[in-house]
């Protein structure tokens, strides 16, 4: 569970104001990425260790979910990246 109360952690250090500058959405992104990575992470291990555990569909649910996280952490790479050429930087 030092997994899961890492990322809490990680998640209630956003901010609770809006970003005012490039240089504030591009930290706000990168913080999200990292949480989306490591969410991702605890989503496979639960995975992982329901195999045998729970029937099928909870499986795949499961499977899907971690794909999701996946996906999201992915999406967030690529804003980053894109934020990271913005010209004049």
């Amino acid at each position: 569970m030092s997994d899961i109360e890492a990322l809490l952690e990680e998640l209630r250090s956003l901010p609770a104001t809006r970003p005012s500058s490039a240089h504030d959405i591009e930290a706000l992104i990168a913080t999200a990425k990292s949480a989306a990575g490591r969410w991702a992470d605890v989503l496979y291990e639960i995975r992982e260790s329901a195999q045998g555990l729970v029937g099928p569909r909870a499986e795949a649910a499961l499977g899907v979910a971690f794909r999701r996280a996946e996906e999201s952490y992915v999406e967030l790479e690529i804003a980053l990246s894109d934020c990271a050429r913005r010209p004049g930087r």
